[in-house]
């Protein structure tokens, strides 16, 4: 018997990048390296982030949704 192993794919702690700007306002979108490959996620942060900026997953709010923090932090 396969017992999955949630910790394996958990968003949380990946650093990736942004690819559509995260405003104060609203969700910008993440690629992050899971499972071998690249996956998307909405992305929600406490600042404003740029596209292409690195940025580390610190919660999962939903299946495909993280909040983010600049990676590395000032």
């Amino acid at each position: 018997m396969h017992v999955r192993d949630d910790a394996q794919e958990s968003p949380i702690g990946a650093v990736g990048r942004v690819t559509v700007s995260i405003p104060p306002d609203g969700p910008g979108e993440v690629l992050l390296p899971l499972r071998g490959g690249s996956e998307s996620f909405a992305a929600w942060s406490e600042q404003p982030i740029p596209r292409h900026a690195q940025v580390m997953v610190v919660e999962r709010t939903s299946a495909r949704s993280v909040v983010v923090v600049p990676f590395p932090s000032p």
